[in-house]
């Protein structure tokens, strides 16, 4: 305890607290900025929409690939903690496909942008990617069985298929303006639907 009566592990817990709520709000202000400008956009941009100084994003990310890869999985936990949720949320299980589908191409928008970070013979993106197979494939198979049992779409649909033809559908959207892959994304997710 200190002078004051307080205990000083629950002020050095509330301060733990606290620099992981502001790192949450940095990795969220910066996949926003990734999302629309890319992952090369200006950490200004990044810390203006985090309500933060520029020393306080290097302070938790010393240089941009840091920044990236915490971004990259953070987004894969959102996206993983997401699909449980968006199937207790959402009227049907297909309905929480269509939005888990949303959110998993606001991700691969992100992902793609890792690239001019990370060069694909890092032990860093291997892992990065394996962690990415290990936390999102199954969400994916989980949502796609709920669907299937409930009779929205055809069974035996595979998790990782899925998601590759998603990663498809998504390459290129970053540089062509022109080109929507959410339109082709959600023509790809009609199409599981069951016909009656």
């Amino acid at each position: 305890m200190n002078d004051s009566g307080h205990s000083t592990n629950s002020a050095a817990g509330s301060k733990r607290k606290d620099a992981r709520r502001n790192q949450q709000l940095l990795l969220d202000a910066a996949a926003a900025v990734f999302v629309t400008s890319g992952v090369e956009a200006p950490v200004r941009d990044i810390a203006a929409k985090a309500g933060v100084g520029m020393g306080t994003i290097y302070r938790h990310f010393p240089t941009r690939a840091d920044l990236v890869i915490a971004v990259y999985r953070h987004q894969v936990d959102a996206c993983a903690e997401a699909g449980p949720a968006l199937l207790s949320e959402c009227p049907t299980p297909y309905a929480a496909l269509e939005q888990w589908i949303n959110l998993f191409v606001d991700f691969l928008i992100t992902k793609h942008g890792l690239a001019a970070v990370l060069q694909p013979d890092n032990s860093s993106f291997e892992s990065l990617h394996a962690y990415f197979l290990d936390r999102l494939v199954p969400v994916c198979d989980r949502l796609l069985d709920a669907a299937a049992e409930r009779g929205e779409i055809r069974p035996g649909l595979d998790g990782l298929e899925l998601m590759r033809g998603v990663g498809n559908l998504c390459v290129g959207a970053e540089s062509d303006p022109g080109y929507d892959a959410r339109r082709l994304v959600a023509l790809l997710v009609t199409g599981l639907r069951r016909t009656r």
